[in-house]
């Protein structure tokens, strides 16, 4: 169950992010604060993806087939070589992850809070490792937060294929629009003001379910 509400919370951030990119492309100020100038298509394309793309034959694995969830702190793992459409989510997750409906709460800010605190943004990163999703084009270029943030100003030819900036942006908007209208919850710096952008509220907060989603095992 915990599983499968993460899955539609996944959906639920990439179908507001790509809203969000659709109503404002990059005049959004938060779009230019991690895609730079890059054009949108790519990052509507991988947020699709998530919502209306060929699953494939992905499959989420509650077992430890690799022994991997036995390593302290491992919240899960894609399998790589052993299986390359299957990732293993690990118990750690079931303990830790946060429903989206917790996004902002108990200090949880987008600069300094981790980008898998919620069980949505960690799964994105999760279907993005599996070639359903990222064709092996959506790739760590990025490590962190600010490192999202100097990709967006040094090379933003990556931005709109790397999975932080990806997970990053959908947090981030979904607060500015939904959560916390008009502030967000980003940290670290002022929420993007501009004259340009208001808070873009057409997408239904969580979806209840998830249509072909990827197999739970």
């Amino acid at each position: 169950m915990q599983l499968r509400k993460g899955l539609a919370d996944a959906v639920a951030l990439a179908d507001h992010a790509k809203a969000h990119i659709l109503r404002w492309g990059n005049s959004s100020e938060h779009y230019r604060k991690y895609f730079g100038n890059a054009p949108s298509g790519e990052a509507i394309g991988y947020y699709e993806k998530v919502i209306n793309g060929d699953k494939g034959n992905a499959l989420f694995r509650c077992d430890n087939p690799d022994g991997n969830c036995d390593q302290p702190e491992w919240g899960g793992h894609w399998r790589g070589e052993n299986g390359t459409d299957e990732t293993v989510i690990c118990p750690l997750s079931y303990a830790t992850r946060r429903p989206l409906e917790q996004l902002c709460a108990l200090g949880y800010t987008v600069a300094e809070g981790e980008s898998n605190t919620y069980f949505g943004s960690d799964l994105l990163h999760r279907l993005y490792h599996i070639p359903a999703f990222g064709e092996n084009y959506v790739e760590h270029f990025a490590e962190d937060y600010a490192g999202a943030l100097e990709l967006a100003k040094t090379n933003e030819t990556y931005t709109t294929h790397d999975s932080d900036t990806l997970q990053y942006f959908a947090l981030d908007v979904y607060a500015y629009d939904i959560v916390v209208p008009g502030i967000g919850c980003p940290g670290g710096e002022s929420a993007p003001t501009s004259a340009t952008e208001t808070p873009t509220s057409t997408v239904s907060s969580a979806p209840s379910s998830v249509t072909d989603a990827p197999q739970v095992g």
